[in-house]
């Protein structure tokens, strides 16, 4: 990927996000927190990819496939009100429509946009289908590695301002917050295998989820990040 493609995704990623703000409060809230979520994760992309040692072409690839990731979470929210799949319809596809029908990726070659594709359509799924390979494979790891370093950030931050006043929180809360937890759940951890979202019910069930994820990280570089940032101890904290 040429630095002037990367830099078109840039421009074309803010005109296209900004067409969704109005004057409703908690829609824009929301919607800003996927805007600064997207660029974080670009972020942490290229923090993952210096430590990879990935080359410039690869690092600006990884950087546009962390940048239009969640590009569906905007339609999302706006149609339906929720960033929850399970209520309204799976994100990934959903962005894959809308770069498609906004034919951003027609620039590039084939093998660039399949790789974007793949990654975004990949980066929801509970875990990678077993047949990828290759710089797809690649890709795939290297945005599910940012977007958690990142959602790691947002949900601390998340819980910290409901804590906080959860009267004028403006965010989407999607679950019940009671003193309880699913004893399955802990089960699910303690065998270090990864929560399904599905069953969750409570705010808590939501921390042990989050908690779970580290088995779910590809390279020793997220890692380091995790434990230096000690997000695992901010989400047992709350």
């Amino acid at each position: 990927m040429k630095k002037k493609q990367l830099k078109n995704f840039r421009v074309w990623f803010d005109n296209y996000v900004a067409g969704f703000y109005d004057d409703d409060k908690f829609v824009n809230a929301n919607l800003k927190l996927k805007e600064e979520h997207s660029k974080r994760t670009c972020q942490e992309m290229r923090y993952l990819t210096r430590q990879l040692g990935l080359t410039d072409e690869q690092k600006r690839l990884a950087e546009a496939i962390a940048l239009l990731h969640d590009i569906g979470r905007f339609k999302q929210f706006v149609e339906y009100r929720t960033y929850s799949d399970f209520k309204s319809v799976n994100h990934c596809l959903l962005g894959l429509d809308v770069l498609r029908s906004e034919k951003i990726l027609e620039g590039l070659d084939d093998s660039e946009r399949q790789i974007i594709e793949k990654a975004i359509e990949y980066h929801g799924l509970k875990e990678l289908p077993g047949d990828l390979d290759g710089q797809c494979l690649l890709f795939s790891k290297l945005i599910r590695d940012a977007d958690k370093l990142d959602i790691f950030y947002v949900v601390i931050e998340y819980y910290r301002r409901y804590r906080e006043n959860p009267k004028e929180f403006m965010l989407e809360l999607e679950f019940s917050d009671e003193p309880t937890y699913s004893p399955e759940l802990v089960d699910e951890l303690m065998h270090e295998r990864r929560v399904d979202y599905s069953k969750l019910q409570t705010l808590n069930d939501m921390r042990l989820l989050q908690l779970g994820w580290v088995y779910d990280v590809n390279f020793t570089a997220t890692l380091r990040r995790i434990k230096q940032r000690r997000f695992l101890e901010e989400i047992i904290d709350f």
